[in-house]
């Protein structure tokens, strides 16, 4: 299914879907910001102070809100995890007759040759960066930060990681695509996340992302970091959302990552 095509071309865009995933439940506090509100699920109480929790900043996907996943995600978290789900702002998209919603970037088309918004994927990661600059100055090293999204979030979330400076602990990069994948070298990067390790996940039955474009991104992914730390999974009947089995790997993943305190 994956090919060795990498000329072939990643689709620009992808409409929303709503997570998949049962509601649990978990606290979570806003904070107004340059990308909207966060909605931050962090540890009560038994971690000495905030500098030892580790964060995940998850991006959620087009026309959603971080509601969803943080939800999810206080379902799986460890102790020591704190999930900071910051919400897009809400911006006109042109593919939907320029209707506002929650949108890290415009989307101009459908199709694989579909122009892709590029000064609004920039500026969108360098407002994810300030994010992870923010957790920084309150003390966590970026080493021990992982960034991740579903869908134009994970998109969003590759293309910051390769791209950025901040040495990151992973990125967990669902149901999605690399954007601006002709900006980045044939060869390595030479970034401080050359060895930065990598949990792509997507469904078979994806109907707007199709497994083909997860396959072509991984394939790309092990060329411009070392492919030994980049993991792909499948799951069987999955459409574009998420599933129990997915949710148990990400936590996995994370947890390998994380360990409570060094």
């Amino acid at each position: 299914m994956c090919g060795n095509n990498m000329s072939a071309p990643l689709p620009a865009i992808i409409p929303a879907a709503r997570k998949a995933t049962a509601a649990v439940s978990g606290g979570s506090r806003g904070s107004e910001g340059t990308l909207g509100p966060l909605l931050t699920t962090a540890p009560r109480a038994g971690l000495a102070s905030r500098t030892a929790w580790r964060p995940v900043i998850f991006l959620h996907g087009l026309g959603d809100t971080g509601h969803g996943w943080a939800e999810a995600f206080a379902g799986i978290r460890s102790s020591h995890i704190k999930y900071i789900c910051p919400h897009a702002p809400v911006m006109p998209v042109t593919l939907n007759m320029n209707m506002a919603m929650p949108s890290w970037f415009d989307i101009v088309g459908l199709s694989p040759d579909s122009q892709e918004d590029e000064p609004g994927i920039k500026q969108a990661a360098e407002n994810v960066k300030a994010l992870i600059e923010q957790e920084v100055k309150n003390g966590i090293p970026s080493h021990r930060i992982i960034l991740g999204g579903f869908s134009q979030g994970g998109a969003l979330s590759l293309y910051t990681a390769l791209t950025t400076q901040q040495k990151l602990a992973g990125v967990t990069a669902l149901s999605c695509w690399l954007p601006l994948r002709a900006s980045f070298p044939q060869g390595p990067i030479s970034g401080v996340n050359r060895d930065i390790s990598i949990l792509q996940c997507h469904g078979d039955c994806d109907p707007l992302v199709p497994l083909m474009f997860g396959s072509l991104t991984v394939e790309k992914l092990k060329t411009l970091v070392n492919p030994a730390n980049v993991t792909f999974k499948t799951y069987e009947g999955m459409m574009h959302s998420s599933c129990q089995q997915e949710m148990m790997d990400i936590k996995q993943f994370i947890d390998k990552l994380l360990p409570p305190v060094d």
